[in-house]
């Protein structure tokens, strides 16, 4: 690996572009690096976990809504939407937005946490919508998503975006674009204009997670996929984006980002050198924001050692900056705490989510969440009996560079009315790489069956597992197999309301 270092600099300067970020990341997604069998192998298992929980999401109200929306840009030759029969396809922008929401919907699928937050595997439904339209095999189809990854993930160490109200998809639109690149071995140029111009235009503020939490969370990556799309289209067409996008007088960095005299630190890997980003990332056992996975597993742990929550005076989550600030008390949103909130709002309240697991001792991504179970009085009163805070201990675990050693987790210290207390810790969750039980491929398909009982066949579900597991070796013809098509005598609800497009 190699550090760029990435600053702005003024117009007079007239910075070289092979000295921009943005053509770096180009040269990245352009080498013919060796791609080993364990990233491979990755790939699969998120491909498999992202059909799961599209599927588990194909009835919610913003995936209908998605899903309705690409119907309307039929397409012979396009792409497959999760759920539908597989010649049923539509343009690949609009494939990728129905099935990004459906991938998103849930917040269950993989994540990365590091100086910004990600869900690397957003960028996975607009890759694999261009390669079925463009007619790209399974290997290309490996190499694209290997470089989504790896941009991705890599960006995240280096720039931080949260600390600027800037929702984390900035880093997606150009992961997309570069993996679309490698995807379909485009020129370099083309590809670092299509970063720049992805860039640009999926900039927007982390509203979307604050507050009153809307369908708008599940909508956001997906946007920034198609946008991302949209913009490599163009530049395949010869045309450019706004540059240097990183490191310009009037730049993101400039004035959305640390500013002209701020330096960021992006590592890449070298020329050639393999992409391995994607092994860094780690999936979720449990429906919600990952900072809460391993809170839940050790919530669903005291569970077992507290008889009754009723003698519960106070409960005290020490923790990461992140975890307080974002859905802890620290965020200062009342809606964290509020019965009547939004699935999405209570997926982002560690208070809600804690008090839940250790009630029932157990995580559902349906039954922990219905509003029935929000505005249960015993959930409620213990529920606000709970506050996070900072501890600068779990902040550095939260940094660490080395992903053996980074840590999401915290301590909870119990208070009970009788002046005792239990206090508990866990650095990691269960199904973390170096957690008591780390996601395998074997978890992975459990994952999928359980998401997808009820809603596919037993035929279909082993068609498609059969096929993703055969990814290296699909043909051209072969990779509208990674489309699930749920049973014919499953439910597919319809929004009553109509858009604009019909």
């Amino acid at each position: 690996m190699r550090n760029i270092i990435v600053r702005v600099h003024p117009s007079s300067a007239n910075l070289k572009k092979k000295d921009q970020l943005a053509w770096k990341i180009a040269e990245i997604a352009t080498d013919k690096s060796k791609i080993n069998n364990d990233v491979v192998e990755m790939v699969i298992n998120r491909i498999i976990d992202n059909a799961s929980v599209a599927i588990a999401s194909f009835n919610r109200s913003s995936v209908i809504s998605a899903r309705e929306m690409a119907l309307a840009h039929p397409k012979k030759n396009g792409a497959t939407v999760f759920g539908l029969n597989p010649k049923i396809k539509v343009d690949c922008e609009w494939a990728a937005w129905a099935n990004g929401t459906a991938v998103r919907e849930l917040d269950y699928h993989d994540t990365f946490l590091a100086a910004d937050y990600s869900h690397p595997g957003d960028n996975i439904p607009p890759i694999l919508a261009v390669a079925q339209q463009t007619k790209c095999n399974g290997l290309d189809l490996i190499r694209g998503i290997l470089t989504g990854y790896e941009v991705q993930v890599n960006l995240v160490k280096g720039i931080c975006l949260h600390e600027h109200k800037i929702d984390h998809i900035a880093h997606l639109g150009p992961s997309v674009a570069a993996g679309l690149g490698s995807l379909l071995r485009l020129k370099t140029e083309t590809i670092y204009q299509s970063i720049q111009q992805a860039l640009h235009t999926t900039i927007s503020t982390r509203q979307s997670r604050k507050g009153e939490i809307s369908s708008w969370k599940a909508f956001a990556p997906a946007h920034a996929g198609k946008l991302a799309i949209e913009a490599v289209d163009r530049c395949m067409r010869g045309e450019g984006a706004p540059s240097p996008i990183y490191e310009g007088e009037d730049s993101v960095i400039a004035y959305v980002l640390s500013g002209s005299k701020h330096k960021y630190t992006v590592p890449l890997p070298r020329i050639n050198e393999p992409k391995k980003a994607i092994l860094e990332t780690y999936t979720k056992e449990h429906s919600a924001e990952y900072q809460s996975q391993a809170l839940i597993d050790l919530a669903r742990s005291l569970n077992k050692k507290i008889k009754n929550l009723s003698d519960i005076k106070k409960i005290i989550i020490e923790t990461s900056h992140h975890t307080h600030y974002v859905i802890g008390t620290g965020a200062n949103d009342p809606q964290k705490m509020d019965p009547h909130a939004s699935r999405e709002t209570l997926d982002h309240s560690i208070m809600y989510i804690f008090a839940v697991a250790l009630e029932d001792g157990y995580w559902h991504h349906v039954k922990s969440y219905t509003p029935q179970r929000a505005r249960r009085k015993s959930t409620v009163k213990l529920w606000h009996k709970i506050i996070t805070r900072e501890e600068k201990k779990w902040t550095k675990k939260y940094h660490y560079q080395d992903p053996k050693k980074k840590c999401f987790g915290g301590k909870v210290i119990i208070k009970m009315k009788d002046g005792s207390s239990i206090s508990d810790q866990i650095d990691v969750a269960d199904a973390h790489p170096s957690g008591k039980r780390p996601f395998k491929r074997e978890h992975y398909i459990k994952k999928f069956r359980e998401l997808t009982k009820g809603l596919v066949n037993k035929k279909e579900s082993e068609r498609f597992l059969k096929a993703v597991q055969n990814l290296k070796k699909l043909k051209s013809s072969d990779l509208k197999s990674l489309n699930i098509e749920l049973d014919s005598k499953s439910k597919k609800i319809k929004n009553k309301k109509k858009g604009l497009f019909f």
